[in-house]
């Protein structure tokens, strides 16, 4: 049953993506992590579209302020353009960069959650125009998973994140289930969890407002 509920809040400062957190992240990943995270990212800056892991299913990636890169990823799955694709970022501040009206209950909700969530935005910014939906929402999600995580630090800006299949067939849980179009799609395919044979619960989708009114869409 869908929730609704109005929560006051105001916007917070758009805080900078600083470098440095990156490094102090990387300090703390094995070394051959390190190296698929440094390559992954340069293969995104150069508009390049990956497949990596994430903290639901395994994702097909780009820079999301890259509008070709985004339209690659539409094409390798034959989705239609008019079907928001969600981003990932690091941490609440970083997504707070991308929303033109993140009202402060967000960084609780974030903090708290105990499971993926993603929230949609009624209004993004700063990104390419087709991952957006209607009147210009955004659904950003804060993952927590090491990889990804690290990726999206070391980046520096979110990362497109949509299930690594073709649209209409099943999501690939794990590596072994992506099709060889996907895999020949892409520039650079993760090493890291190849052989994670685990299946995550798909995130938690809610929409909410400027004013802090919100609705759950997938519990």
């Amino acid at each position: 049953m869908k929730q609704q509920q109005n929560l006051t809040g105001k916007q917070p400062d758009k805080p900078e993506i600083r470098s440095d957190k990156a490094r102090k992240r990387r300090q703390n990943l094995p070394e051959a992590v390190v190296a698929d995270v440094r390559e992954a990212a340069k293969v995104l800056r150069r508009g390049g579209v990956i497949l990596y892991p994430t903290d639901t299913v395994w994702g097909i990636g780009c820079d999301s302020t890259n509008a070709e890169a985004v339209a690659r990823v539409f094409a390798l799955k034959h989705r239609p353009d008019h079907k928001a694709m969600i981003v990932l970022v690091a941490d609440a501040d970083e997504a707070a960069a991308y929303v033109e009206d993140m009202p402060e209950v967000a960084f609780q909700l974030i903090e708290y959650a105990e499971k993926p969530l993603t929230i949609v935005y009624d209004k993004g910014v700063g990104l390419a125009p087709d991952l957006l939906g209607p009147e210009g929402s955004i659904g950003i999600r804060v993952t927590r998973e090491l990889f990804s995580n690290a990726l999206c630090r070391e980046l520096g800006r979110p990362l497109v994140s949509t299930s690594a299949n073709i649209s209409g067939e099943p999501a690939a849980a794990t590596f072994p289930e992506i099709s060889a179009e996907i895999l020949d799609g892409v520039d650079y395919v993760v090493n890291y969890r190849r052989d994670d044979l685990s299946k995550s619960a798909p995130s938690t989708v809610m929409r909410l407002s400027g004013s802090g009114e919100f609705k759950i869409l997938r519990p």
